[in-house]
């Protein structure tokens, strides 16, 4: 019997080993799959990044082409209350076209493929690009702001796309890192936007068109590089049924060796939605057994706008100067801003798939409730001690930090997970919809705040960051190395739990069917 045991244990042990060392080999991407997450990334949440930042360093050179332009046309100088009107007009439609473009993004991507959607969107980044360069030699600042609007679309279309291909392309074991992928780029797009807008680069008044028109250089790098990789292997084989595309593809994003696991996963997937189609954005609000998934989504990207990471970047500038910095080297500053927060996506996709998501993501909230608690203290006692502003400072970047090391990160890899294939796209777009409402409320209600409380507006932060904080904390089930199959089970018994009750026979009907 003894023989017996060891004769099957050795017949198994190449098995076992085989088991370990796939595993071992899915621990670091392949080369191939990285490069792809670059070429989605560059022309994406790059580009997004990208023109957050550039517009602020132009921003009273373009007010005085607008006056410019203004008394060539009426002889007369513009008003204080109008130019405010304008230039109000051209950062905001940024976020009205990042709505339009959320909206119509997850829809695009069901028609046109992930990869497809992606290529087509730089076309509104070199039409708006070319726009705002046109703008000043044809003498006429309407470009800039129909400009800003595609730049918004365009925006918003790849924040709903690129993190649904990224995640539909990255195995089950780095699916965390390589969405991260959308996280890193945007910090590292701000942090370009921010370089770029120095003085000794295209920050000069007259170089201004230059600058708007360079949104257009991650435009074509993409559609250069993107052609060379494969469309999502999920969306080949679920979506479009092609078996054969799908096997191609797997095997230039994982190699040769480590497909079986993956392809298994998506086969019973399509099983599963076998007899449904992509579901539309008002179809998830009926049904029962999202409910919590939407209502996690929903919690997660409007506080992602209303953290108060706005708050901070917006008294940054005050800071700073309280703390000594000439008004000249502020800049400089916000690059070092900029910096922090790339540094931190950058160690959030390297811990994310060792730690999991929801420490990451509780921890961050939990540390920005903090930090709401000592810059509240250190801007109401700045005029205390010589010391007060350096703390203060201290708290901008440990903000940052915290930012970065967890909502900033997480969020979107949350989004990718929490949804199967027929209802992941239409979930970006819900996702996408609040992110950028949310972006739009906080711009237009953030100086009120700031002017009715003061530095007290961090109290209301702190509030937000500790309901969120505890709401993850306390719903939201870990998602590191488990299948989107898995991880739709888990809600499904929750959802299951707290609609019984009501609706028993029904949420039974459902679980089986699924």
């Amino acid at each position: 019997m003894d023989g017996s045991a060891k004769e099957k244990g050795d017949e198994c042990r190449p098995l076992l080993n085989g088991i370990k060392d796939t595993k071992r080999k899915a621990k670091l991407p392949n080369k191939s799959l990285l490069l792809a997450v670059c070429a989605a990334c560059i022309g994406g949440s790059f580009q997004y990044g990208y023109n957050i930042s550039i517009i602020n360093a132009p921003a009273k050179a373009v007010q005085n082409f607008i006056n410019q332009t203004w008394v060539e046309r009426y002889q007369t100088g513009i008003s204080e209350q109008s130019l405010t009107l304008l230039w109000s007009t051209i950062v905001s439609i940024f976020t009205l076209g990042g709505f339009l473009g959320s909206s119509i993004g997850g829809a695009l991507s069901v028609m046109m493929g992930r990869k497809g959607t992606l290529l087509a969107n730089n076309g509104l980044a070199i039409l708006a690009a070319l726009l705002m360069g046109l703008s000043y030699p044809s003498g006429s600042f309407e470009l800039i702001i129909v400009g800003r609007f595609l730049t918004g679309v365009n925006a918003g279309i790849s924040l709903c796309v690129q993190p649904l291909y990224l995640g539909e392309i990255a195995p089950t074991a780095l699916r965390g890192a390589m969405v991260m992928g959308t996280s890193v780029f945007i910090t590292g797009g701000i942090l370009t936007g921010q370089v770029i807008g120095l003085k000794e680069l295209l920050g000069m008044e007259e170089y201004w068109p230059i600058l708007l028109s360079t949104t257009c250089i991650p435009a074509f790098m993409q559609l250069l590089v993107l052609p060379l990789f494969p469309e999502s292997p999920r969306y080949l084989l679920i979506d479009k049924g092609d078996d054969e595309g799908c096997k191609k593809a797997l095997q230039q994003l994982h190699g040769s060796e480590n497909i079986d696991n993956e392809r298994e996963d998506m086969e019973k997937e399509r099983l599963m939605t076998s007899r449904a189609q992509a579901k539309k954005p008002w179809e998830l609000f009926t049904d029962r057994s999202l409910r919590w998934q939407l209502v996690t989504i929903v919690l997660i990207n409007s506080a992602q706008q209303l953290n108060g990471i706005n708050a901070i970047y917006f008294y940054a500038d005050y800071v700073f100067r309280q703390s000594g910095i000439p008004e000249d080297k502020i800049p400089y500053a916000a690059v070092g801003t900029g910096a922090c927060e790339c540094v931190t996506a950058l160690t959030c996709g390297l811990l994310i798939d060792c730690l999991g998501r929801k420490i990451l993501i509780t921890g961050g909230y939990a540390l920005m409730a903090l930090c709401c608690v000592f810059f509240t203290l250190t801007l109401t006692f700045q005029d205390g001690s010589e010391i007060i502003p350096y703390l203060s400072m201290a708290c901008v970047f440990a903000f940052i930090l915290s930012f970065g090391l967890g909502p900033g990160g997480v969020t979107n890899i949350l989004n990718t997970e929490l949804f199967t294939q027929t209802t992941r796209p239409a979930a970006y777009m819900i996702a996408g919809c609040v992110n950028w409402f949310s972006f739009f409320f906080i711009g237009m209600v953030f100086p009120f705040i700031v002017t009715g409380l003061q530095q007290y507006c961090f109290l209301v932060f702190l509030a937000i960051s500790c309901m969120v904080g505890l709401y993850i904390f306390f719903v939201v089930p870990e998602t590191k190395n488990k299948t989107f199959l898995e991880i739709h089970n888990e809600f499904q018994a929750r959802n299951k739990r707290n609609a019984s009750a009501a609706d028993g026979p029904r949420t039974t009907l459902l679980s089986t069917s699924l």
